[in-house]
Parts: structure tokens; C-alpha cells; sequence
């Protein structure tokens, strides 16, 4: 059996590549290696700054980065590891939701529209690549069938739309956004999983706390993979199946 290569940890201070991208390439090697992937904590940005000869705000900027994509999660007094992946795909055929309803010809209830303006943590303004603290619209949407509510949507909008919030958000939403505001959404970038039911989801979707949901994120960009909606959606797990029909 072959033995895997270790890896050249070291910068090149002569070339012309910035110190951080080669940093960067560096931890994307290093964060495929087994032990890693199954959790082992990476070295310190301190000890990685002395290893390659570099400031620990060079080797701060590529984590920043990798921890922006979902490769890297950080934990205060615990340290650096690399996300566990999950499915995560470009579906080839996608709607707005009551987009999709319609197309089954089912006939959806709206229980709750609220739309508010809030400061972008640092979740979202990661996801729609904005600076922390900006104001943007986030919209939440109760929604389901006449028997009752079955998917709670919290969406997160890019300022660059436009949005008032003054919109009638009973429309379709990407009807909304293309006639309205010259937005077309083209792509979706989907990460779902399985989660319990927190006490507040419990009441709206009305499981017993702990139940299991079917939570997915989604990330809808414009044909220039410019992020316009972050998305989070809860599923009562007993009433909704996500479909993907991947072709190879």
C-alpha cells in the first residue's frame, strides 16, 4: 500500500501569489486529509503564523475565508475543524415554493407574512456577501395546507434588489422579483438535514419539541452568481419529502 505524501508545509515569500492565498491553498489540502475530515482540530492560527514565517492576521484572512464557504467552523475555546459535509447540490429544475405548489395543483394556505428590517449577523452576511451589520430585509412565512401549517421560511434579501418591504409577499416571490425589480434567480445552492424541533418551531408547525424537522438552507443567485436570497426552511419531517432528481 502506497503511503500518503506528507504535506510541504511552507510559503513561498519570493513568488508573486499573496501570502493568504497560498495560506489558503494550504489548508484546502490540509482540511482533505482524513483526520481531519473526521474531526481532529487544526493548528492554531499562532502556530501555523510561527510554522510558515508569516503574521497571524496572513493566516487569519485564508481561515476567514474557508470558515465564509462552510469549510471551517470555529468554536471559542475549542478550536478549528472542518465542517462535516452534507448534501449539497445544484438542482437542474427549481421554484419558489408556491411556484411548485401550484405546478401540483395544490393549494397552499399562508397562516403568517411578516416582513421586518434587521441587521445582517454573521451568517447572513456571509451567505449574500455584504458587511456584518448591514440593514436588510428579512421576510418569515408560515405556510402549509387547509389542515395546517407544514414549512416555516425565514428568507434574508441582498439590499442591491431593492425591496421596500412593502411588497404584496402573497405573490409568487421570484414573479416578484423579476418583473418587479429586473431580479431573475438562476441558481440554488441547497445544504438539508435533519434537526429537532426547537420550542418556538414547535408551536408554529405543532410538533412536540424535539420532533424531527427537515431543515435546509438555500442560497439563490442571479445568472452572475451574485447571491439575491438567503433562505432557511423548517419542514414538519411527517408531511413534506424533498425530491432531488439528480442525473450523471
Amino acid at each position: 500500500m502506497q503511503k500518503e505524501r506528507p504535506i510541504e508545509f511552507k510559503v513561498d515569500h519570493h513568488n508573486g501569489i499573496p501570502l493568504h492565498l497560498q495560506v489558503e491553498q494550504l489548508l484546502r489540502t490540509l482540511i482533505e486529509k482524513p483526520e481531519y475530515k473526521e474531526g481532529k482540530l487544526l493548528p492554531k492560527e499562532v502556530e501555523l503564523a510561527k510554522m510558515l514565517g508569516i503574521s497571524r492576521n496572513t493566516v487569519r484572512q485564508a481561515t476567514n475565508k474557508l470558515e465564509n464557504e462552510k469549510l471551517l467552523v470555529r468554536k471559542k475555546g475549542v478550536g478549528t475543524r472542518v465542517v462535516k459535509q452534507t448534501l449539497s447540490t445544484k438542482l437542474s429544475n427549481w421554484a419558489s415554493f408556491s411556484e411548485e405548489m401550484h405546478s401540483k395543483g395544490v393549494e397552499f394556505v399562508n397562516y403568517q407574512i411578516n416582513v421586518s428590517w434587521t441587521e445582517a449577523d454573521q451568517e447572513v452576511a456571509a451567505a449574500l456577501q455584504i458587511e456584518e451589520g448591514r440593514e436588510v430585509l428579512r421576510m418569515e412565512r408560515l405556510r402549509g395546507l387547509d389542515k395546517g401549517p407544514f414549512v416555516n421560511f425565514i428568507s434574508f434579501f441582498h439590499p442591491r434588489i431593492g425591496l421596500t418591504g412593502k411588497e404584496d409577499f402573497s405573490r409568487h416571490l421570484y414573479e416578484i422579483l423579476e418583473r418587479d425589480y429586473a431580479t431573475i434567480p438562476s441558481v440554488s445552492k441547497e445544504q438539508i438535514n435533519a434537526i429537532p424541533a426547537t420550542r418556538k418551531l414547535a408551536e408554529l408547525l405543532d410538533v412536540k419539541t424535539g420532533s424531527p424537522l427537515l431543515f435546509r438552507r438555500r442560497l439563490v443567485c442571479d445568472p452572475g452568481d451574485r447571491p439575491i436570497e438567503y433562505n432557511l426552511g423548517y419542514y414538519r419531517a411527517d408531511s413534506f419529502t424533498y425530491e432531488i432528481d439528480i442525473k450523471r
